[in-house]
């Protein structure tokens, strides 16, 4: 029994996130002076005993010898569409596949002049669009019959971790003005991500950079260091601390605020603009002390206050 011809040859996008997928013939022959409809954003690309044949962009055609010469030329076609003849056929969405996402999977360690080595963690999105179907399909979708974007983000996130890896080496940022630099590092590392895409056949039209995330030493240390750059009187600061650390410590609230009301004391006391006693300093020494071995005082704070009691001996 003789299959009947094709006489139209044209697809829907049956799914917005499919790359490519190939024309389900039933293994008909295509009949000559078919139809072939391609419609905006799709290319079609025809494959003739394994070979590339021709591309198609948006429009209607009819498969006629005179108005495709490139197939005409190829073996097994030497008819010129005189008889029907077979081809694969396979269609490609050419829209934009936004917010594809991309992460590093373990931590990339980069060099940084205060902490030596870090290992940090970036997060980000990107676009692209199939640029050139004869390339992706050679380098990449030759031998899929249908094939998601999906499985693409997915092999694509190995490529792009570690370029992003290779961008902080090269960039000589600190770790800390990582997270501060996210657009000077978008602008670095989309060219060296950017050629790999184009080998495949494929246009990065945007790559962002979300998020660095930083070891979480790196975030304690500079919170310190901001909290003190951010202390213009050491007094109050010393008051503060004592305070925090009454909050920490509710079960022995009465005795942490009876030490608290003392470190005020010796603060105001060692005041240089009210003279202290000579005969009070040993004292307060000793209650400055029992404060720090309390721990309600850093040693730092002891080791100033203590040398500001004996220099007033």
């Amino acid at each position: 029994m003789t299959l009947p011809f094709i006489e139209i040859i044209e697809s829907v996008t049956p799914d917005p996130n499919l790359l490519m997928w190939k024309f389900a013939d039933a293994d008909k022959e295509i009949k000559n002076g078919a139809a072939l409809i391609v419609r905006e954003s799709q290319l079609v690309l025809f494959l003739n005993e394994g070979k590339l044949a021709d591309t198609f962009g948006a429009g209607k055609y009819a498969l006629k010898t005179e108005n495709i010469p490139i197939l005409t030329r190829l073996k097994g076609w030497k008819y010129g569409f005189e008889s029907p003849f077979k081809a694969d056929i396979y269609f490609f969405n050419t829209h934009q596949f936004v917010n594809l996402k991309w992460g590093t999977p373990a931590p990339v360690l980069m060099r940084d002049p205060t902490f030596g080595q870090v290992r940090i963690r970036a997060f980000g999105t990107y676009n692209i669009r199939i640029a050139d179907i004869k390339q992706f399909f050679r380098e990449y979708a030759g031998t899929y019959p249908r094939l998601n974007i999906v499985e693409l983000e997915l092999q694509l996130r190995d490529f792009i971790a570690p370029k992003f890896a290779e961008v902080l080496a090269q960039a000589n940022i600190p770790v800390v003005d990582a997270a501060g630099n996210i657009s000077e590092l978008n602008k670095k590392i989309q060219p060296l991500v950017e050629q790999y895409f184009t080998d495949l056949g494929l246009e990065v039209t945007q790559f962002t950079i979300t998020s660095v995330t930083l070891p979480e030493e790196v975030l304690k240390h500079y919170d310190n260091v901001t909290g003190m750059n951010m202390v213009t009187d050491m007094n109050k600061f010393s008051q503060f601390s004592v305070a925090s650390a009454m909050d920490k410590e509710n079960s022995a609230m009465g005795d942490a605020a009876r030490q608290a009301v003392a470190v005020g004391m010796i603060m105001k006391q060692t005041n240089p603009v009210t003279p202290v006693p000579a005969e009070d300093i040993p004292a307060r020494l000793k209650k400055l002390k029992e404060l720090f071995e309390a721990q309600l005082i850093t040693e730092a704070e002891y080791t100033a206050k203590k040398e500001e009691l004996l220099k007033l001996l």
